[in-house]
């Protein structure tokens, strides 16, 4: 069940299931329970479960089969996790670089929009 800690429930049940899988109580190739199993074990909403299962698959831990469910992921199967450091250390490096050149832009805009002497605007 979800506790009113202040910390957001979808965090919670991740965490109860992540100690499952890590705990060996949720073995690899486990089923997850169904979406609407989980969100009455918790006392919880759909959309919160679903949020919690998605921070599951980000870390690897779980994989979706389309139209037979989420299960357990065998640890020696390649993760996605080292894929996704990789990922945001890229998007890091390409959001700094356009803060740079978007700082440059404004630049340019402030300097060649001002009003020059001698001119009059209308």
């Amino acid at each position: 069940m979800v506790q009113n800690t202040g910390r957001p429930g979808y965090l919670q049940i991740a965490d109860d299931l992540r100690s499952q899988i890590r705990g060996g109580s949720l073995a690899p190739g486990t089923p997850l329970p169904s979406t609407a199993q989980l969100a009455e074990r918790y006392d919880a909403s759909l959309s919160v479960v679903k949020m919690a299962v998605g921070i599951l698959r980000n870390e690897g831990l779980v994989i979706g089969q389309q139209g037979k469910g989420v299960f357990v992921s065998d640890p020696g199967e390649a993760s996605p996790a080292g894929d996704v450091a990789g990922e945001v250390a890229e998007l890091r490096s390409a959001v700094q670089e356009l803060s740079v050149r978007l700082a440059r832009v404004e630049e340019q805009l402030a300097t060649s929009t001002t009003p020059r002497s001698g001119r009059s605007s209308r």
